[in-house]
């Protein structure tokens, strides 16, 4: 038997290998662990002794009150509580990037290989892959060498500090680590009490499911099929006692900074621009994001009350007539329409997002006038876990986001840079300029000035998120 990565297991009744890699996986990777508060810790491991100290002590089993839980723990507190049980146990993460491996004096050969990982965020070659932002002007401790992250979330904000606290205690007892920096988060809701980004719109939709009990909980599937194997999202841990069942991921972290005035202007300088009227001028952000702020898909029209929010793709839109196509959805995920790969190759680049807003707003969001709206100091964490990070991550940030020729288009128009994320010269847009409620959008086309780029990249790396078993083998 070999742990099942071609399509969705069943956590409840998985056994053999498949039960032994949940049992040594990390949770939050196979599925999103609640974390309404979130921190992130960036060491120095410049101790080798005391870096593999803490580390076997984070992931130590068999004691009261253990840091890390395992997926299949995590799975089984969802369930628990959902059955009425209580909440569950704080989110206690380790990546270690390239540097991180070379600190704790593993042998190259058992190091993960995937070249991204190998040269890291910081290196030049990723700079101009990705057209990031000079590492000079990245937060302070992100432009030093980061070797590990610990990464704590949980439902509950005191929970969460009390956790954060613990594990700065841990890292304290080890005077020679050093805790370069960290990062804060704090969930942001909508009034109905959904999760938003800082742009006011509805977050963390059309996530790839696991699980074969997700994907039958999903209320309709006829279009856009969620279903994945877990090989999406997970590989074999080199490093860990036995890579046939002990795996880990890939992980991005990436503080993408967003100037939440600049934005809001600019969706009203493209409302103005296509002439919208008062009653639709929403739809100038709706065509940017993919989505209206409730996360309703552009692409699709209005459903009642109760819209199917990711059953849908565009084989009936492949003019851009719905949502154009530099809609940030669209770029992230074209549901096979992007042209240049069949639509299996195309779900070979998907992620599991896992990303948190952070920063404080003193205004009030549903106030609509941009002018009080913060420059900087909010943002996203993006985070994400990957099996490969050149065909994942920096494929989609590279050839999807940042190519104003994708996806391929035969028209008069380019279809231009993801106007949320992409980054690099931005050609003109051409935007569909009515929205009819029953069929959505029109033909009717205006080519128009992109709007400029409001979020900035402002620091991050690529971890490798291992198995238990290859943390506490530190210890011996």
């Amino acid at each position: 038997m070999t742990v099942t990565l071609d399509k969705p297991i069943s956590w409840k009744a998985a056994s053999g290998d498949d039960a032994s890699m949940l049992d040594a996986l990390q949770p939050n990777i196979l599925k999103a662990h609640a974390r309404k508060a979130f921190t992130a810790l960036f060491l120095k491991l410049s101790n080798r002794e005391q870096a593999q100290s803490l580390l076997a002590e984070l992931a130590r089993d068999g004691i009261v009150a253990a840091l890390m839980k395992s997926a299949k723990d995590h799975l089984a507190e969802i369930a628990s509580f959902k059955a009425g049980g209580p909440g569950g146990t704080p989110y206690v993460g380790v990546g270690l990037s390239a540097a991180g491996y070379e600190a704790l004096g593993i042998p190259k050969a058992s190091q993960p290989d995937d070249e991204a990982f190998q040269r890291g965020m910081t290196s030049h070659i990723t700079q101009e892959e990705l057209k990031d932002a000079d590492v000079d002007g990245w937060d302070g401790h992100f432009r030093q060498i980061v070797d590990a992250v610990i990464l704590v979330g949980d439902a509950d904000q005191n929970v969460h500090d009390v956790t954060v606290r613990r594990v700065k205690m841990m890292i304290a007892a080890h005077p020679l680590l050093v805790l370069l920096g960290d990062q804060t988060g704090k969930e942001q809701l909508n009034l109905v009490g959904e999760g938003i980004e800082h742009f006011g719109y509805v977050d963390g939709r059309s996530q790839p499911l696991f699980f074969k009990e997700d994907v039958q909980a999903e209320e309709s599937i006829e279009v856009w099929d969620p279903a994945f194997g877990p090989g999406r999202a997970i590989v074999p841990d080199p490093a860990a006692p036995d890579p046939s069942v002990h795996f880990g991921s890939y992980f991005v972290f990436r503080k993408l900074e967003q100037n939440v005035k600049l934005f809001k202007q600019q969706e009203n300088v493209l409302a103005t621009a296509l002439g919208l009227k008062p009653t639709a001028r929403a739809l100038a952000g709706a065509m940017i994001v993919g989505r209206f702020e409730d996360g309703r898909p552009v692409a699709l029209p209005p459903c009642g009350s109760d819209p199917v929010l990711n059953d849908f793709d565009y084989a009936a839109d492949l003019d851009g007539g719905k949502c154009p196509f530099f809609g940030h959805i669209r770029k992230m995920n074209p549901r096979g329409s992007g042209g240049f790969e069949t639509h299996e190759d195309e779900r070979l680049h998907v992620m599991a997002r896992r990303g948190q807003t952070y920063g404080e707003r003193s205004d009030d969001l549903n106030d609509e006038d941009p002018d009080r709206k913060p420059t900087s100091g909010v943002g996203l964490l993006f985070m994400a876990f990957n099996a490969n990070l050149v065909e994942q991550f920096e494929f989609v940030q590279k050839n999807w986001a940042n190519n104003a020729a994708f996806p391929l288009h035969i028209g008069s128009h380019a279809p231009g840079l993801d106007l949320v994320i992409g980054q690099g010269k931005r050609p003109s847009i051409s935007c569909p300029t009515l929205w009819d409620a029953k069929q959505g959008m029109s033909e009717h086309f205006k080519s128009v000035d992109p709007i400029a780029q409001a979020v900035t990249m402002k620091g991050g790396e690529y971890f490798f998120m291992p198995s238990l078993p290859f943390l506490r083998s530190l210890g011996d």
